[in-house]
């Protein structure tokens, strides 16, 4: 039983999308899509972990569970001894669907954890920033899970380091996505070691003007998330999901592959064109897609202490 002077944390966190079409490993974006948990303090040794929603069934009920393995990460950076564990998370953000499951589990923890540390260690943004690259190995998809908006992440001689912006009210998200999954080491794995320097400059070009874009002249977004570096070359591991990219884009919309796939955003200049791209997926690929119209999450995760043992 639960003793009354247990501290409990209630943890939101969204999910992201990376990359963004050119921003490869650069850019990410916080989308309306939530998991949540409650984090509750137990005597040392103990776990407790309850877990609904996308991907539950394959999720680890131990100590290899990624929210676990990220609180134990960031009780061990700061020193102090890890307290017994009861996790209830509902899992908003679809697995294995390109939305950044993996960083918003591991922005999760690091929030859960610095819940339960407060008053005592105070952890910073930076820290949290370099707390969940460590586990994560990257920045781009943690980096707009904790802070919300459109996120530049790159690591420098400080280590990971970002740059929240605000997105022009005009862009309207929507995410197209599939029954099926993809792994992302296995789209990784379909990256060539070496790219021509056409092709870089090709996409330092359109990373630019998508920043442009994003912030101050939707009308550019087509053009903007024009891509030669990652997605042509994962396009043979998801046809459907490449297949749905090309047919939005000959329509006018601005179509990319949602982080490592399989899912499409569309970044619409505006609310009313997205059930047109939706009716265009429909119509497209044999593969249904759910429609998620999302919003921009400008918060990024959240967390605050709930008193536990007083209902």
């Amino acid at each position: 039983m639960t003793v009354a002077s247990a501290r409990t944390v209630e943890v939101t966190v969204p999910a992201t999308s990376a990359n963004l079409g050119p921003g490869f490993d650069t850019l990410g974006l916080a989308l309306s899509v939530y998991d949540t948990l409650m984090v509750t303090e137990l005597p040392a040794g103990e776990l407790e972990i309850e877990v609904s929603g996308s991907g539950s069934a394959e999720i680890p009920r131990d100590a290899s569970n990624l929210i676990v393995r990220t609180i134990a990460h960031v009780y061990a950076d700061v020193d102090r001894a890890l307290p017994g564990l009861r996790i209830v998370a509902e899992n908003g953000v679809p697995h294995g669907r390109g939305l950044g499951s993996s960083g918003a589990a591991v922005a999760a923890g690091i929030l859960a954890a610095k819940g339960l540390l407060e008053g005592d260690v105070e952890i910073s943004d930076a820290d949290m920033l370099r707390l969940a690259t460590e586990i994560e190995g990257h920045p781009d998809n943690v980096a707009p899970a904790l802070f919300g908006g459109l996120t530049i992440a790159w690591m420098g001689e400080r280590g990971a380091q970002h740059k929240k912006l605000l997105v022009h009210r005009g862009v309207s998200p929507l995410v197209l996505v599939p029954s099926y999954t993809m792994s992302t080491s296995k789209a990784r794995s379909l990256q060539p070691p070496q790219v021509s320097t056409a092709d870089a400059v090709f996409n330092l070009s359109r990373s630019a003007l998508l920043i442009a874009a994003l912030t101050q002249s939707p009308e550019l977004l087509l053009d903007a998330t024009a891509d030669r570096l990652h997605q042509d070359y994962r396009a043979e591991a998801m046809p459907e999901t490449q297949r749905l990219v090309q047919a939005l884009r000959a329509a006018g919309f601005a179509a990319v592959v949602s982080g490592a796939g399989p899912s499409v955003l569309v970044l619409a200049d505006g609310p009313g064109s997205r059930q047109d791209a939706v009716e265009l997926a429909e119509s497209t690929t044999d593969t249904p897609w759910e429609a998620l119209l999302l919003a921009v999450d400008v918060r990024g995760g959240t967390v605050g202490n709930r008193a536990e043992g007083s209902t």
